[in-house]
């Protein structure tokens, strides 16, 4: 009898040996890339130096010279190492469309405030303002690590990062014990742990010198002035991020999992990254777009919402020869993306916040969210039923396993991610990623097979839609 129903088999069952190889090198490697990265700036520096190895050229290089694009190109452009944009030139022109992979390379974390530093009771702490959506109460008494760029008033950028090498301090936001706990643990959660009182301890002992005031405060400025040249008006001109600090790990006694920072939404960042170098010789251009602040809002320079991806397009379209306003509009309105973005994963321990039917599950492969938004559907965009097709087609051609999911039920809450951003272009766009547990915690969960599943479902895409 003809198979009626769709039914999902856990996917751990379908691999071969070389398979299961395939896959934990993969895991192997993206772990080792968000634990070496751990800032959007630390990611485009990055990828920037692996797309150069697989034969990248950096597009500002070639603006004002004669070279043209052709079949076969590769470029990039950097934005203020905050964004990247890579093309592999198709062999159609750029006004039948691009295939698009967009992801974020922010996530959620502690930033310093414009003054941070000071003295107060024998410490020196650092002020802070988180940065996206977090649980406030999940960033005390863990060991955090200071990442980010310090600039000069000359000019000169320096690169910080303290508490990764096993060697390193690290720093944090210090508990209440549970001794003295009695108010705080009447409180509801998001009322336990202010955002004000996210303030990190940087160390305890004062300078040597006893007629200078705020010693500990001295003291660690010294410290940071011997290791990096900097004075405390430098921290005005600073983007520095506190961080989980450690590498990731695999996750379970069987390793098929792996836990650790910044994976919403790095995991697809790289998977598209890697998915790009993979395909070389396209029918259609095949574009990989890596943004800034979508944890919050996707406003600014850097954001999906600038118009620096519509600029990279027009410089494009110019170096092959087409610069007319009329032809970067029929290439975005033909192009088709895939917005590349984590979803929550169904959790036995939290069962009451989902839909099980309607619930991405790990070990079942990528995940297509037809739509995100929240209550009505508000706030999201939806992809219409014949890209839907048109994607189940590409999956099965690329040997893809891959499932559906809404972000919980119907009122119980809801996210966006870019792609409606990329929709209001005209071109057709869903979100497409993996499930997380624990997302937008300092360590978050994802399952190796479906991480693996979706390298494969974005080199399908960039090589058949």
């Amino acid at each position: 009898m003809k198979k009626l129903k769709m039914e999902y088999k856990d996917i751990w069952e379908t691999y071969t040996e070389e398979d299961r190889k395939d896959l934990f090198d993969y895991g192997d490697r993206y772990k080792e890339f968000i634990s070496r990265c751990k800032t959007e700036r630390e990611c485009t520096r990055d990828m920037v130096r692996i797309a150069e190895s697989h034969g990248y050229e950096n597009l500002e290089d070639l603006i004002d010279t004669d070279r043209r694009l052709e079949a076969g190109s590769k470029v990039y452009a950097n934005y203020n190492d905050r964004a990247l944009v890579m093309f592999c030139i198709g062999k159609e022109p750029l006004t039948k469309g691009l295939n698009i992979l967009g992801a974020h390379l922010d996530s959620p974390r502690l930033d310093l405030k414009p003054t941070p530093l000071y003295e107060d009771s024998g410490f020196a702490m650092f002020k802070t303002h988180y940065y996206g959506g977090i649980k406030k109460y999940q960033w005390v008494a863990i060991p955090l690590a200071i990442h980010g760029v310090i600039v000069k008033k000359s000019g000169e950028v320096i690169n910080v990062n303290i508490g990764e090498d096993e060697n390193d301090p690290v720093v944090g936001v210090s508990d209440l014990l549970i001794h003295l706990a009695k108010d705080q643990m009447e409180k509801k959660l998001g009322e336990a742990i202010p955002g004000e009182d996210l303030n990190i301890c940087l160390g305890s002992i004062p300078i040597e010198d006893e007629d200078e005031k705020e010693r500990v405060k001295v003291n660690i400025l010294k410290i940071l002035n011997d290791k990096y040249g900097i004075i405390e008006e430098d921290l005005v001109s600073a983007e520095i991020q506190l961080v989980p600090a450690g590498p990731a790990r695999d996750y379970g006694l069987d390793r098929s999992m792996i836990i650790g920072y910044g994976q919403d939404d790095r995991v697809c960042a790289y998977a598209s990254l890697e998915a790009q170098l993979e395909v070389e010789s396209p029918d259609k251009t095949t574009v990989t777009v890596l943004v800034d602040k979508e944890e919050i809002g996707s406003m600014g320079a850097s954001g999906m919402q600038s118009r620096f991806f519509e600029n990279t397009i027009a410089e494009v379209l110019h170096l092959t020869g087409d610069s007319s306003n009329l032809s970067l509009a029929r290439t975005l309105s033909n192009s088709k993306m895939l917005s590349s973005d984590v979803t929550a994963g169904y959790d036995p321990n939290f069962p009451s916040v989902m839909d099980k039917y309607n619930s991405a599950y790990f070990g079942r492969g990528v995940v297509f969210n037809k739509y995100t938004g929240s209550g009505g559907k508000s706030g999201s965009n939806e992809a219409n039923a014949e890209y839907v097709a048109q994607l189940r087609h590409i999956m099965d051609m690329g040997d893809v396993k891959w499932q559906t999911s809404e972000m919980g039920k119907v009122d119980q809450g809801g996210g966006g991610t870019i792609a409606f951003i990329l929709a209001n272009l005209g071109m057709e766009v869903i979100d497409c990623g993996v499930p997380v547990h624990s997302m937008h915690a300092p360590w978050e969960i994802t399952s190796k097979a479906d991480i693996y599943e979706m390298r494969k479902a974005y080199i399908a895409f960039l090589k058949h839609a």
